[in-house]
């Protein structure tokens, strides 16, 4: 019998925020594939989960999708997991289900942690029907996706790096207008967690004379 392949979120700063199925799971499984050994291994010590632990990232999993999905036809039980998060919601994930799935493989995917979710509920927007960017575009396609987003009458949830912030909250106030009313938070489930809301001019006011640091989810009202 083929393996199954876990998909197992992790805390995206809080480690209290892990379940116990996930601990059994990532206890259970052969092998664990994780973005980077390094910032899992103080995790996986933690919950004394001791496993082989082997790297899957962005930029080897094409090559390396092909030997996991031999591991599972051979029945071996594999779980991934990312850096903080839940697998393949802006992190690797998705090439290695997409591969598995064409080969038969069970997947079973656990609840848990993703930063987008308790940015969404806390900015106060509408939740019934929003638009999950991810990361934008970093050069090619950046100005006609913010175009086309401008029209967008969901709320928009985008995740930024620190370094790159303030650029795009004054992209924001060209696209969607500094009056936009924007929810910014940062450092979510960690001991210095901040939510800044209020128009998009006000939000880059503040953070032009606070600490930028954190990865950030920015939530935009809907029109």
């Amino acid at each position: 019998m083929p393996g199954k392949l876990y998909l197992v979120p992790t805390p995206i700063g809080n480690l209290e925020d892990m379940t116990f199925r996930a601990i059994r799971v990532l206890k259970e499984v052969d092998l664990v594939l994780a973005e980077d050994t390094r910032t899992s291994a103080p995790l996986l010590k933690h919950f004394g989960i001791e496993k082989r632990v082997f790297a899957h990232h962005q930029h080897n999993e094409h090559q390396s999708s092909n030997e996991i999905v031999r591991f599972l036809k051979e029945g071996k039980n594999i779980a991934l997991i990312s850096d903080a998060g839940t697998p393949a919601i802006s992190d690797p994930g998705f090439y290695l289900v997409r591969e598995a799935l064409k080969h038969g493989i069970v997947i079973e995917c656990l609840p848990g942690a993703t930063a987008f979710v308790p940015a969404l509920v806390n900015s106060g927007f509408p939740t019934d029907k929003f638009c999950f960017e991810g990361f934008l575009p970093l050069k090619k396609g950046r100005q006609t996706r913010y175009k086309q987003l401008a029209e967008e009458d969901r709320t928009i949830i985008l995740y930024e790096s620190p370094h790159r912030l303030m650029k795009t909250l004054e992209e924001m106030a060209t696209y969607f207008g500094a009056e936009r009313q924007i929810s910014v938070s940062r450092e979510l489930t960690k001991m210095f967690e901040e939510t800044v809301r209020g128009t998009v001019a006000e939000v880059k006011t503040y953070f032009e004379t606070h600490p930028v640091k954190g990865e950030f989810v920015i939530c935009v009202s809907p029109l």
